[in-house]
C-alpha cells in the first residue's frame, strides 16, 4: 500500500458517513470553541478594571477546568453514536482482508483530520464569536466595557493541548473496541441493543449523596469569595450526582414505568418505553449533558441580566451621596479641620446642599474566637463597623436611647441571630436590630460582610479603638469620619465641585478618600456591561450546545431505530402511530433535565446571592424574578427544539 492510501480512504469514509460525521465534527468545534473562549475570558485584561476581579479571573480558570472535563465526557459520548454505526463497516473492511493495524491506522487518519479540522474551526469560531459578542453588546449598552475584544495565545494553546489529548483518549477506546471484536460480533453490532441494564442502587445512593453534599455546601457556605475552592467541589459534586442519578435513576425510572400495567401495555408507551430502556446507558449521559449545560445557562444569564437591571440599586449603595468624603487622619480634630474645608468650599460657590451626614467610625477586621469577635484576619474574616449614638441620631434623625452595655446592631450580608455579641472579651445587649443603616460606600464595597454596631458613646468607642490597637498593632486602624451631601446642580457642576474639594484636600496633604456618583453611572454600565457579557455570551454558547446535543442525540438514535420501526410498520403498524409512540418517547426523559435543571437552579440560590451580594446587589427578589423569567424563556425554547428534533428523528425513521 502506498503512502496516499489511508489518508484517501480516511477521507472517503469521512464523506460516505457524512450523515453522522458532520454533526459530530460540528459538536467538536463547538466545544472547542466554548473551551477558548472561557479560557480567554479568565486571561482578558479586561477582568482587571472589575469588581473583584481577582475573585472572577479565579472562577473562570476553575470554569475552564469544570467544561474542559466536561467536554472529554461529552466527545466520548457522541463518538460512540458514531462509532456504533460504523462497526458493520469496520467488519467488511476486516473480512475483505485489511488487518486490524491497517485499520487502526485509517481511523488515525479520520481522527487526524476530525481534530485539525475541530481545532481550527473551534478556535476560528471562538475568537470570532469573542469579537461579534463583544460588538453586539456594546451596541445595546452604546458605552464601552471593560472587556475588549482580545486573542489569547496562552488560551490557544491550552486549547489545542487540551484537545489533542481528549481526541488521542477517544482514538485509543475506540481501538480498544475493534481489537477486542471479531468481524462478526461487530456486524451484528450496529442491531443489537445494550443488555437491559440492571438497576444500579449504590450508583443511584452515590449520585444522591454528591448532590446533597454539593447542595449544602451552596447552602451553607456563608463567604463564597474566602471558600472559593469550596464552591469549585460543590460543582463538581453537583455534576458527578447528576450524571450517576440519570445514568441509575432513568433506568429505575423506566422500569418503575414498565410495572405500571396501564401505562405499559398500550402501543406507543410499550415501543417508547421497551426501546429506552435498551439504550438507557448513552441515552441518561446525553439527558445529563443538557441538564448541566441547561443550568449554566440559568445561572450564567440570571444572575447577570439581575446585576443590569439593578445597577442604580448598586450605585446608590456604592456612591449614597453626591460627594463622599471620607477622612483617616489620626486624629479626630484633623478630621473635623478636612470637613469644616468642605463647608468652605459649599459657602464659598452658594452650593445648595439638599441632604447630607456626617458622622464618626472605627472599621477593623475580625473574626470568631471561641464566643467572641476578635480583631485579626481569617479566610472568614468580617468587618466590625462602630458608630457612637450621638452621630447615629444626628445622622439619621433619630432619637435612640442605650445603656452602657447596650448596642444598635445591623449586619448587611448575614443574619445576626443572638441578643447579645461579645466584641474583644466585652459583651453587649443588642437592644435592637436595625433594618438599614447609614450609607458608606467604601464598607458596602467589601466583600466580606459587615456588622455595623452602634455603641453608647465616646467613650465606648474609644475604648474598642484601643483594644483593636493593642491586637492589630501595626494593622490597627483610625477613627475616620464620613461626611457626604447631595447639592442642587448640573452634573457638569458636581464634577467641577469634585474636582476643587479633592484638590484642596491634596493640597494640604490629608489622607482622605473623596468620592462622586457624577460619572458613576458610565463607570458601571462599564463594569457591569462586561459581566453581561460574560453572560449573555457563555448563556448563547452554552444554549447552542445544548441544541446541538439534543439534535445530534436524536439524529443518531432516529438512525438505531429506523430498522426497528420499519419492521413495526411492515407488521401493521401505522404512520400516526409511529408518530405517537415517538412523542411518547421524547416527553417520557426529553423535559427530565429542565425539571432538574431548575431544582439545582433553586438549590444555588443562597450561594448565588451571596456572590452577588460581594458585587453591591442585595436585592434577592429582583434575582428570583430574573431567574423565573429565565427559565421560563429556556423552556419555550427547549419546547421549541424539541418540536424541531421531533420531526427530524420522525422523518429518518419513516423513510
Amino acid at each position: 500500500m502506498n503512502n496516499k492510501f489511508f489518508p484517501k480512504l480516511a477521507v472517503d469514509n469521512i464523506k460516505k458517513n457524512s450523515k453522522t460525521y458532520i454533526p459530530y465534527i460540528i459538536t467538536c468545534i463547538v466545544t472547542v470553541s466554548v473551551f477558548y473562549i472561557i479560557k480567554s475570558l479568565s486571561l482578558n485584561p479586561g477582568l482587571t478594571e472589575m469588581i473583584g476581579s481577582q475573585t472572577l479571573s479565579e472562577i473562570m480558570f476553575l470554569g475552564s477546568i469544570i467544561d474542559a472535563i466536561f467536554s472529554l465526557i461529552f466527545l466520548f459520548y457522541t463518538n460512540s453514536f458514531l462509532v456504533k454505526r460504523r462497526k458493520k463497516e469496520f467488519a467488511v473492511f476486516n473480512i475483505l482482508g485489511m488487518e486490524k493495524k491497517h485499520l487502526a491506522i485509517t481511523l488515525a487518519w479520520e481522527t487526524l483530520f476530525v481534530t485539525l479540522i475541530s481545532i481550527f474551526g473551534g478556535l476560528l469560531l471562538g475568537i470570532a464569536l469573542d469579537k461579534v459578542m463583544f460588538l453586539v453588546i456594546t451596541k445595546m449598552l452604546k458605552s464601552y466595557i471593560s472587556l475588549g475584544f482580545f486573542i489569547s495565545k496562552s488560551a490557544i494553546v491550552s486549547t489545542i493541548i487540551i484537545f489533542i489529548a481528549i481526541f488521542i483518549l477517544i482514538y485509543l477506546n475506540t481501538i480498544r473496541q475493534i481489537h477486542i471484536s471479531n468481524p462478526v460480533d461487530l456486524l451484528k453490532e450496529k442491531n443489537v441493543g445494550e443488555k437491559e441494564p440492571k438497576s444500579k442502587l449504590l450508583i443511584a445512593i452515590l449520585g444522591a449523596i454528591c448532590l446533597a453534599i454539593g447542595y449544602y455546601l451552596a447552602i451553607t457556605t456563608k463567604n463564597p469569595i474566602a471558600s472559593i475552592w469550596v464552591f469549585f467541589i460543590a460543582v463538581i459534586l453537583v455534576i458527578a450526582g447528576t450524571y450517576m442519578l440519570f445514568t441509575a435513576g432513568s433506568i429505575a425510572f423506566l422500569k418503575l414505568l414498565r410495572k405500571n400495567k396501564n401505562y405499559y401495555y398500550k402501543t406507543k408507551h410499550f415501543i417508547s418505553v421497551s426501546g429506552m430502556m435498551y439504550r438507557m446507558k448513552q441515552n441518561a449521559v446525553g439527558l445529563a449533558n443538557i441538564c448541566i449545560l441547561s443550568t449554566m445557562v440559568l445561572v450564567m444569564i440570571s444572575s447577570t441580566s439581575s446585576l443590569m437591571i439593578g445597577m442604580e440599586e448598586i450605585n446608590h449603595n456604592r456612591f449614597p451621596n453626591d460627594i463622599s468624603i471620607y477622612t483617616n487622619e489620626s486624629s479626630i480634630d484633623e478630621n473635623e479641620e478636612q470637613v469644616n474645608i468642605v463647608k468652605d468650599i459649599q459657602k464659598k460657590n452658594n452650593l445648595k446642599v439638599t441632604k447630607e451626614q456626617k458622622y464618626k467610625y472605627l472599621a477593623f477586621s475580625g473574626y470568631v474566637k471561641g464566643d467572641s469577635y476578635d480583631a485579626g484576619f481569617s479566610p472568614l474574616s468580617e468587618v466590625l463597623c462602630f458608630v457612637p449614638l450621638s452621630d447615629y441620631n444626628e445622622a439619621m434623625g433619630t432619637d435612640m436611647t442605650l445603656n452602657k452595655n447596650e448596642v444598635l446592631l445591623y449586619s448587611n450580608r448575614s443574619k445576626y441571630k443572638e441578643d447579645k455579641i461579645k466584641v474583644l472579651d466585652k459583651e453587649y445587649n443588642i437592644k435592637e436590630k436595625l433594618n438599614s443603616f447609614l450609607g458608606n460606600g467604601i464598607i458596602e464595597s467589601n466583600v466580606a460582610p459587615t456588622k455595623f454596631i452602634v455603641v453608647s458613646d465616646m467613650n465606648e468607642l474609644n475604648d474598642i479603638y484601643q483594644n483593636q490597637k493593642n491586637t492589630l498593632k501595626e494593622f490597627s486602624k483610625e477613627i475616620r469620619t464620613y461626611y457626604g451631601f447631595d447639592i442642587a446642580a448640573s452634573e457638569d457642576e458636581k464634577k467641577v465641585i469634585y474636582s476643587e474639594i479633592k484638590n484642596e484636600l491634596e493640597e494640604n496633604d490629608y489622607n482622605t478618600t473623596v468620592e462622586s456618583n457624577v460619572g458613576a453611572r458610565e463607570s458601571f454600565m462599564s463594569l457591569y456591561g462586561g459581566f453581561f457579557f460574560i453572560g449573555l455570551f457563555l448563556g448563547a454558547l452554552f444554549i447552542m450546545a445544548t441544541v446541538l446535543i439534543i439534535y445530534y442525540k436524536q439524529i443518531s438514535e432516529g438512525y438505531e431505530d429506523k430498522e426497528r420501526f420499519e419492521i413495526m410498520q411492515k407488521v401493521g403498524m401505522s404512520h400516526e402511530e409511529v408518530k405517537s409512540s415517538i412523542h411518547s418517547q421524547i416527553l417520557t426523559v426529553f423535559f427530565l433535565p429542565l425539571v432538574v435543571a431548575g431544582i439545582h437552579v433553586s438549590a444555588a440560590l443562597p450561594l448565588i446571592l451571596k456572590l452577588l451580594s460581594t458585587l453591591g446587589l442585595n436585592n434577592a427578589g429582583l434575582y428570583i424574578i430574573c431567574t423565573l423569567v429565565s427559565f421560563v424563556a429556556f423552556a419555550i425554547m427547549y419546547v421549541v427544539v424539541y418540536l424541531l428534533t421531533s420531526k427530524v428523528y420522525y422523518k429518518i425513521v419513516t423513510r
